[in-house]
């Protein structure tokens, strides 16, 4: 089993390959296709995730997983081909988001603990017959005044180490999310003080609950300004503070960080992601799992119509393209401009 974790781990940071995260659930989708003014229907969720599945280029090339939803494991294409079928066609690796979402927490105010964990080894153990090897639990760390507290940060890093766990004895590899909130006037420097703190707690859990690191794979957050902060840290900036703090608390055993978006506009994503990857120097594979980032411009280009799915899988395609430049420190803005 160890050797299977670990070869899917890597898989999924095969270079100039990220994740695909569709992973919205019921709400979140329906708040997407309100944008648009698409209702979000059974069968309109399946035709948009079966568009961006079906995007051959992209999912060939630059896509190495993609994280589902529990809705969308279980669907068939129009064809009646499974969804996780069209993943794998395309050499892609499915994937699963676990977790039941963040809920306050007790005594806490303003703060989050992730649930999820009861009769997680049985959800494990269906999932990996339904095709997923690998799976996503987030964690929700807000920064305010006086938060996050230290009792936050250890029951949530004590939740992503149980979660964990459970998932590599179901032969899964755990993708550990450990998401700091860009929401907020904070500077990128208490950002940063916040992610180390939280990335230590996560590996000392790790650690004690016996998690294999060869075989699990990291989501953070990029070291950034809060959304209301003044003085926003510039693109070399937000790259040479994220190596910092990760050199600080992620051990080399891990094969790979993929980064959240988090908010972030889709060209600062790539541009922050390839930045990283010019200045180098660490040893683990530095790529992206975002959601929102590759798909606004195709979820815009699609529009709920039929017709507009070609134009819908370029705008997909190139988003793709422009992050799987961006694993490798190749991605330049003139190659933005030169496909709009």
């Amino acid at each position: 089993m160890t050797e299977t974790l670990e070869s899917i781990a890597q898989a999924m940071v095969a270079p100039g390959k990220g994740i695909l995260a569709a992973d919205e659930s019921t709400g979140t989708i329906k708040k997407r296709f309100d944008s648009i003014g698409v209702e979000s229907t059974e069968d309109n969720r399946r035709d948009y995730r079966e568009m961006l599945f079906r995007t051959e280029s992209a999912m060939k090339e630059n896509i190495s997983g993609v994280i589902l939803y529990d809705e969308t494991i279980r669907q068939k294409a129009k064809d009646g081909t499974p969804l996780v079928d069209l993943i794998k066609a395309a050499g892609s690796i499915p994937g699963i988001k676990v977790d039941a979402g963040a809920k306050d927490l007790t005594g806490a105010p303003g703060e989050k603990i992730t649930e999820g964990l009861d009769g997680l080894g049985q959800r494990f153990a269906e999932y990996y017959d339904l095709g997923a090897r690998f799976a996503k639990w987030r964690a929700v760390i807000n920064i305010g005044e006086d938060i996050p507290s230290t009792y936050c940060i250890n029951a949530n890093a004590h939740a992503l180490a149980r979660y964990a766990k459970l998932a590599q004895a179901a032969g899964i590899v755990p993708i550990v999310e450990p998401e700091v909130i860009m929401d907020g006037g904070h500077t990128a420097e208490r950002c940063f003080d916040v992610t180390e703190a939280m990335l230590n707690a996560l590996y000392d859990a790790l650690y004690e609950q016996r998690v294999l690191l060869e075989g699990t794979i990291l989501k953070p957050n990029m070291i950034v300004s809060g959304t209301e902060c003044a003085a926003q840290a510039g693109v070399e900036q937000v790259a040479e503070m994220t190596i910092k703090c990760f050199k600080r608390t992620v051990p080399a055993a891990v094969p790979g960080i993929v980064f959240l978006s988090g908010g972030q506009s889709d060209e600062d994503a790539t541009a922050h992601l390839n930045m990283m990857n010019q200045i180098g120097g660490f040893p683990w594979k530095m790529s992206f799992s975002y959601g929102r980032a590759l798909q606004a411009a195709p979820l815009k280009a699609w529009g709920g119509k039929a017709e507009n799915v070609p134009a819908a899988q370029a705008a997909f395609a190139h988003r793709a393209r422009m992050n799987g430049l961006a694993t490798t420190g190749e991605w330049k803005a003139d190659l933005e401009k030169s496909a709009a």
